[in-house]
């Protein structure tokens, strides 16, 4: 057995102070915007893998840039966060974390002066959501948390950052309770989804709104008395309010007014179609609502008054938005992420974008002057004006360049033939991707997962080692509507695995004609799963296996796996054996002809490492050679993301090399 101690090596002491640059962030997660829309926060993480926070000053006015600050204590400024940390952004730039720690959370104020940070307490509950206060006053409460047992009820309290004050409790409600949308400026009334359990073990969500000051529960929305009505946003200076309910028949966005007899409008404008539409902010004094629509692997961004007729699509390029957002006076501010550019922070204009037009940027006081090629003109010919900027009503900050100044790789989608219809693809390499020498297929994890048009670290470098790569989002995935997530709901490895043996089919007869090698896969967690079944079952189709963190079969997963992953194989039918038999890749191991490398984090929370183990020893048993055959890394003090981690540049640069080999025999 093969283990690698990730060891990073230790920043240099000006990446930790007051003075720090701005980071090198290749990812970024967890967007979060203040009361006021002045800051924003993030957890970052720079090509080591180790994830940090990040605050983003926004500016109060329009055209100016955004900046991001990595935030780092004096004391243990070492320390990686963990990536599943919530965050809240506060108003001075300071940034309130949650920490889950076993079955309690702790929280921690981090400041923006690289000073130690102060303790805003800790909780004894399994779970927490926090909720930034619309209005904080100075010296008081700062966000809302919500508690919970799991099973019963919920929690709520306050929580300041002076670093003396410990949560306040106000209420303890019956019952689960999630979401959170505020009705008031002040921060009294807060609108919650409630979950009504029925008798047959189904439930139902109901919106309901609650008094902080008396700790009071009222009803808010109950369209029907089946349907699930939750409030989605409200604007408390106009009143608009946006629901999404069932209750005309399917999933629907809807609007009215809080305190109106009249009912809710559905406009047909509103239904989406095959779109998931996500409203996003609603600009304060003209109630225009920005609306994320996604489908497949890219965003789409839109606008829409209430009582219009029609969304009016805007003009950005193709990519993936954050679903958060927030609007103010100096323009719409969103995350955005596209597979050559890294996650940053997105500025629109939306008159101006939609206008078409262009605006220049105020002039520097001085002329700027560049000096060219001289000659005997005199001075017109050794210097020239710089052509004046000009805003586009789009513009993106903080989105991290390659260090050699070259250009990240591109990708696009594309349509590809699946077993049972097209499926989309994104893929790396250009319009000659499949006549590259050297072509990655990228199995996704999940299965309720996707490949998004977005910055994807082991995916690029890959591409940058002069693989094409193609990412299939075959029949399990997100994002194309419910029939295609559900395929594999009690099926796992079935209709997913048909679509990936069609796409390697296809694809495979394709460069044999042109003389071109098989096709390597790579897949994480599930789509490692899915990645060996398929070797296993047409052998001669693939070339090389790259396996990072998979499992053997869902049964073996259940049997194995903690409380939360065991439900959701439960949920989902893991263990469900199909009609044409289990699918278990240690029955298939010795069909296995592609050599393989298997790569498990010796801490994975998530998918056991015993099942990474267990394959190994199974290999051996068969005759098997470790080192020619096979290879297996237990990457030492590494989770589930073990190429989202501290190491990761190791561990691509490990999937790289073993991806571009050959076999010569």
């Amino acid at each position: 057995m093969t283990a690698i101690p990730l060891t990073v090596p230790p920043r240099s002491s000006s990446a930790t102070g007051p003075g720090a640059s701005v980071s090198a962030a290749l990812r970024r997660v967890s967007f979060t915007f203040a009361a006021d829309g002045a800051h924003a926060a993030c957890l970052a993480a720079e090509a080591d893998g180790r994830w940090f926070v990040e605050s983003w000053r926004l500016g109060g006015a329009a055209g100016e840039a955004c900046a991001p600050q990595p935030l780092r204590p004096g004391a243990g400024g070492l320390r990686s966060e963990d990536v599943h940390a919530q965050l809240v952004a506060l108003t001075d730039g300071r940034v309130l974390i949650c920490r889950h720690e076993d079955a309690r959370q702790q929280l921690i104020v981090r400041g923006t002066d690289g000073q130690a940070d102060l303790s805003a307490g800790r909780l004894p509950l399994a779970g927490l959501r926090l909720l930034p206060l619309p209005a904080p006053g100075a010296g008081g409460p700062v966000a809302l948390a919500l508690g919970t047992d799991g099973q019963s009820s919920t929690s709520v309290w306050l929580v300041s950052a002076d670093g003396v004050s410990a949560p306040q409790q106000v209420a303890e409600l019956p019952g689960l309770f999630g979401g959170g949308v505020w009705l008031d400026r002040g921060g009294r009334l807060l609108a919650l989804d409630g979950l009504q359990r029925l008798g047959d073990g189904t439930g139902r969500v109901k919106t309901i709104v609650l008094d902080l000051v008396s700790g009071g529960l009222s009803p808010l929305l109950e369209l029907t008395e089946h349907s699930n009505d939750r409030l989605v946003a409200c604007d408390p200076g106009s009143g608009l309010i946006l629901v999404r309910s069932d209750a005309p028949g399917e999933d629907r966005l809807g609007w009215g007014r809080l305190g109106s007899a009249e009912p809710l409008h559905f406009p047909e404008c509103l239904r989406g179609g095959r779109h998931f539409l996500r409203p996003v902010a609603i600009e304060p004094g003209r109630n225009r609502v920005a609306v994320q629509a996604d489908w497949g692997a890219g965003s789409t961004l839109a606008l829409w008054e209430p009582g219009g007729t029609r969304l009016e699509p805007l003009p950005i390029p193709p990519g993936r938005f954050g679903g958060v957002a927030h609007w103010s006076a100096a323009g719409l501010r969103m995350p955005y992420s596209a597979p050559d550019h890294p996650a940053a922070m997105a500025s629109i204009d939306v008159d101006l974008l939609l206008s078409g037009e262009t605006r220049p940027l105020p002039q520097p006081e001085k002329p700027r002057l560049a000096p060219v090629q001289g000659g005997s003109a005199g001075l017109a010919s050794v210097v020239q004006v710089i052509p004046q900027p000009v805003e586009t009503g789009w513009r993106l900050d903080g989105s991290t360049r390659r260090s050699d100044g070259r250009p990240w790789e591109s990708a696009r989608t594309v349509t590809l033939p699946g077993a049972a219809g097209p499926v989309e693809g994104v893929v790396y390499g250009g319009d000659a991707w499949l006549s590259a020498e050297h072509l990655v297929m990228a199995l996704h994890g999940g299965p309720a997962d996707a490949w998004h048009l977005e910055f994807e670290p082991t995916l690029q470098r890959l591409a940058a080692e002069g693989m094409a790569v193609v990412a299939p989002n075959q029949r399990g995935s997100t994002g194309y509507g419910v029939e295609h997530a559900q395929a594999v709901q009690h099926a796992w490895g079935g209709p997913d695995l048909e679509d990936v043996l069609a796409l390697l089919q296809s694809i495979g007869g394709q460069r044999e004609s042109l003389g071109l090698g098989r096709v390597a896969l790579f897949g994480v967690s599930y789509g490692a799963f899915l990645a060996l079944l398929a070797a296993g079952t047409a052998p001669d189709l693939v070339t090389r296996v790259a396996a990072v963190s998979p499992f053997l079969s869902g049964a073996r997963l259940a049997a194995e796996a903690g409380p939360a992953v065991r439900g959701l194989t439960e949920r989902m039918g893991a263990a469900t054996d199909l009609p044409d038999g289990p699918r278990d890749v240690l029955l298939l191991c010795h069909r296995l002809t592609a050599e393989v490398l298997v790569v498990h984090g010796d801490r994975d929370e998530v998918v056991p490492v015993t099942q990474s183990r267990l394959l190994r020893q199974e290999l051996l048993r068969i005759g098997r050679v470790e080192g020619a055959d096979f290879q297996y890394v237990e990457a030492a003090r590494a989770g589930h993301e073990v190429l989202a981690e501290e190491g990761a540049p190791l561990l691509q640069e490990l999937l790289a090399s073993f991806l571009r080999s050959v076999r010569t025999v």
